[in-house]
């Protein structure tokens, strides 16, 4: 199967060479970064590194996953992960792991599972996770722990959820959707290290204030969506 890693980054020139070489390029065929309107070098780190850079003017993190996902063409296999250094690449079999042996149709990795637990979390990101999988229990049936970027999924499976949010509710619309759909949810445990740079969510109130609203929003809308 074809496997296509898509990172959406904006302004990660310090963190993004690295993450890319962590990729295991034996189990993937592409890696492609997504450059969502940075203003350094981010784009020219991730090509010397050895991806694909595709550039997406529409700010949003859901606008920069679609752009990744067309990008990514006749792909079997998408996965995703951010470019802060965050999420550790070298866990992908982990994640990708159930979606190949037939078990799992979407893999969330939970950096709340993982060996470091949350520590490298903001706050205020761990008590929205906190909130937000507990609606998704209580509405969805879905026993997760966390709401994280590091996720593998068909690409079939994702085009048939035909995902509509171009901005921070993107991640939990694939969730929910899916969950409706009935496909094959998993969590799996991945580790969380300390963010290279200031993260665009955690790391500013505007950013916190406006992902928890757009997760809420989302997670509530579809709960009563026909």
């Amino acid at each position: 199967m074809r496997v296509t890693v898509i990172i959406p980054a904006l302004n990660e020139e310090a963190a993004i060479a690295g993450v890319v070489r962590e990729v295991p390029r034996e189990l993937v065929g592409e890696v492609i970064v997504v450059d969502n309107g940075s203003t350094d070098r981010t784009a020219e780190r991730a090509r010397a590194a050895g991806a694909r850079v595709v550039r997406e003017p529409e700010r949003g993190y859901g606008a920069a996953c679609m752009a990744g996902v067309r990008a990514a063409g006749d792909a079997d296999v998408l996965v995703f992960l951010d470019g802060d250094r965050n999420e550790d690449p070298a866990e992908l079999a982990r994640v990708l792991g159930p979606v190949l042996a037939g078990r799992a149709d979407l893999v969330i990795g939970s950096r709340v599972r993982g060996p470091r637990g949350a520590r490298a979390l903001p706050p205020q990101q761990r008590a929205g996770n906190r909130v937000v999988a507990l609606l998704l229990r209580r509405l969805y049936g879905l026993a997760l722990t966390d709401v994280g970027p590091f996720r593998a999924v068909p690409a079939r499976v994702l085009h048939d959820l035909g995902l509509e949010h171009r901005t921070y509710g993107w991640p939990v619309e694939m969730l929910v959707k899916a969950a409706r759909r009935g496909y094959r949810i998993v969590e799996v445990p991945v580790s969380c290290r300390p963010r290279i740079g200031r993260s665009k969510v955690g790391g500013t109130l505007r950013g916190s204030v406006l992902a928890g609203y757009h997760m809420l929003r989302t997670t509530l809308t579809y709960a009563w969506r026909r």
